[in-house]
Formats: C-alpha cells, structure tokens, sequence
C-alpha cells in the first residue's frame, strides 16, 4: 500500500458494533448462520435459499404481518434480534432524533408487487390492497423498523445493487464518525424469489441455469438468488463505553467507488473496485499484511470471480496468496440487498470465533485465479500476539457499486 493511502484524520468516534441480527436461509439468528456456515452446511434446496423456517410471528401481529412484504418481516425480524443484543430493549439509550436507520434493498416488496398485480388482472382495480404502496415500496423496511423503535433520526433505503446493505453500514459508519449521530441501525433485506425476478436474472445470462453455483469452482455458471436479512446496531466508541456495553467488534475502515461503466456487468480494468479496497484498507489504517481473513464477494459467475480477484489482488498483492478466503454466498445464496449486511456479520462472527468458515462445496478451485488460500473446511484464523483479529468483507454489485468493510473483532 502507498503510505499516502494511510492517513486517517487526527479525530473521529470509532464505531463499535453492539448487536447483530440475521435471518438467512441457514436459520434465523446470528448463530445459525455462523455455526451451520463453519460446520460446512448449506441453506441452498432446489437451487434457491429459502428461509424456509421463517416465523414472523414472534415479533410482528397477525395484522402488521398482513401489512407488510416478506422483505420488511425479515428486517423486521433481525433487526430486533440486533437491537435486543444491544441492550436496547427496555427503551433508547439516546435521544430518538440522534438514531439513524437505513436497510439497503434491491428488490424492495417486489413479491407484493407481483401479487398485487396478478389480483388486479384477475379481478379489477377495486380488488388492490389499500396496503400495497407502502408493501411495495423499498424504504418500508427502515421505516417499520424505525416506527417500530421510535428511531427519529434520518431513515432512508439505500438502492446499489449487491453492494445496497454494505453501503448502508457505510453511511451509519460515516455518519457516527462525524457526529452527525451517536447511532445506527444499518443492513439490509431482500426477498427476491419471485417468478418475475428469476426469469429476469436468467434472462440477464447471470444466473445459474443449472444450479452449479459454488464460488471460485471451476463448475460454477452463475449466482443462486436467495432471501433474508442482516441488520447492525452501530454506536460510537465513547457512548457504548459509557452505558456499559461490551462492543462486538469496530468497523475500522469503508471504501467505495462506481464503474462507471455498464448498468450491469462490472468493469474489465477493475481500477474502481480495487479503488474502494485501498481506500477502505487506508481508512481503518492497515497494511494487506495486517488482514486475518477476507469474506469475498464471489457469487458463483466465473467472470465476476476473475474481475474481483484481479482488483483485490492488484491492492493486496502477495498477501492475498497467505489470507484465508472464502465466500460465504456459497451457503445462503445471493442475498442481493441483504449480501453485504450478512456478510459483514459472518465476517465479526469469524473474527470472534477465529475460525474462518468453508466456501461450502468447493472442490475444485479455478486454477485460473492464481495462487489463492481457498478455505475448504473451516479453519483457524491467526494474528500477531496482543492484536485483535482484521477481517474484510467485499460486495460489487450490479451496476458498478464497489463497497468494502474493514472490521476488527472484539478480543485479542
């Protein structure tokens, strides 16, 4: 890295992770992601990642479960997980106005759409729920979860594609780093397993058409979409330590970029992507050889996997042949909005565990990517006495958005 790269400001809060919350097609909860994903489990049946245990119930009435899309329930669901764990269950530690939420989204209520739409065909304008704009719409998520919680700080959806749920983290991380809040409930969601979204991705020649989909195998012909959601509650460093809480981890770095060049494939030269992982590397303060373990973007396109591996190569160099890496979309599925929050969170969850999960199924490692550390099975992570772990988690998405994390795990 050039040393210019490396020059945090003089002050900032650091943002610390205080809860966590998921709901993937391994399970709903933080654990079953993390501990079926290092087991070497899948979520992946019939080629898709269905939450297929998914009770929303449990946090949402018969009524609200009515009003709302699958995608909300979701967040719903994790964000309250997130938030228990934080501690705030018992009523905001801040005041309503200096907590922000934004969950990033891809597709938005686009099952309620497609329903909706049919109902109308079948059987009349009259026939379309009163509920059905705010179903539909992307920003319902954060606002049912910030109505829920009586969040009255800026509350928005963030729409980049893939790269929607890490650049959710990014602007909670920003905008705590400045004191423009003091907190942040921050993810993504996405329930995409629709007929209208599958032949769409299929027809874009970006799908799998055959379900041979393991990252970075030299069998794979394209991403598997899957369903769920990852929420984050962020705080800054001095007010988690003042109300007692134990951080998670810190995200220590973030960095992104745009293509700038195509709606849907990701640019051949790779100098945005690799743009955003020095700038998210020069961010946190660290050197490639610092890193512990790097949860890539991979969705199981070979082209894609040869673009990312070139940029992060081109910023890492010869330390990405020693780093353990692995693609955790390998077990869930492309979780579109919702990727980058889950990934983040899996990526904590290994930094605390030290053990870095399996790309799930890899058996055969392209040979054409160059010389890679692939995790086959799940394995320990290590870094120099007295440090705390580094990870980093990787999203480009469709349309050129490149966005990187930085995190570091919560103990020595």
């Amino acid at each position: 890295m050039k040393t210019d790269d490396r020059h945090p400001p003089p002050f900032r809060h650091r943002v610390m992770v205080t809860g966590t919350g998921a709901v993937t097609p391994l399970g709903e909860g933080v654990a079953a992601l993390h501990n079926r994903v290092v087991n070497g489990e899948s979520g992946l049946t019939d080629g898709e990642g269905h939450c297929q245990t998914f009770d929303p119930h449990a946090v949402l009435s018969r009524k609200g479960i009515h009003a709302t899309d699958r995608f909300s329930q979701l967040a719903l669901v994790a964000a309250e997980e997130a938030i228990r764990q934080a501690g705030w269950s018992d009523g905001l530690p801040y005041a309503p106005e200096r907590v922000m939420c934004v969950i990033g989204s891809v597709a938005g209520g686009v099952l309620t759409f497609e329903e909706q739409l049919t109902t109308m065909r079948r059987n009349g304008t009259d026939a379309v729920s009163r509920h059905a704009v705010p179903m539909m719409a992307s920003h319902s998520a954060a606002v049912q979860i910030a109505v829920r919680h009586r969040l009255r700080g800026e509350t928005y959806c963030v729409t980049s594609g893939c790269a929607s749920g890490t650049q959710a983290i990014g602007l909670g991380v920003r905008a705590i780093r400045s004191g423009a809040a003091d907190a942040a409930v921050v993810g993504g969601a996405d329930a995409p397993l629709t007929n209208f979204m599958r032949s769409a991705y299929l027809n874009a020649g970006i799908m799998s058409p055959t379900g041979i989909s393991v990252p970075f195998d030299e069998g794979r012909d394209g991403f598997l979409m899957g369903e769920g959601a990852g929420v984050l509650v962020l705080e800054s460093a001095e007010s988690a330590e003042r109300r007692g809480r134990t951080a998670l981890g810190e995200i220590l770095g973030y960095g992104s970029s745009c293509d700038a060049f195509h709606v849907l494939s990701p640019a051949e030269d790779g100098v945005a992507a690799m743009d955003a992982v020095r700038h998210a590397l020069g961010d946190a303060g660290i050197a490639p050889g610092e890193l512990s373990y790097l949860n890539a973007h991979a969705t199981g396109s070979a082209r894609d996997d040869r673009l990312e591996i070139a940029a992060v190569r081109g910023v890492l160099a010869d330390a990405l042949e020693t780093l353990p890496m692995s693609s955790t979309k390998s077990a869930t599925g492309h979780l579109m909005g919702a990727a980058g929050a889950v990934e983040a969170i899996a990526t904590l969850m290994a930094l605390n565990a030290r053990v870095a999960p399996p790309t799930v199924g890899l058996r055969r490692p392209d040979a054409s990517l160059g010389a890679l550390r692939h995790v086959l099975h799940a394995v320990p992570l290590t870094t120099a006495p007295g440090r705390r772990p580094v990870g980093m988690s990787t999203t480009f998405g469709f349309g050129g958005h490149n966005a990187v994390l930085v995190l570091e795990g919560a103990t020595a």
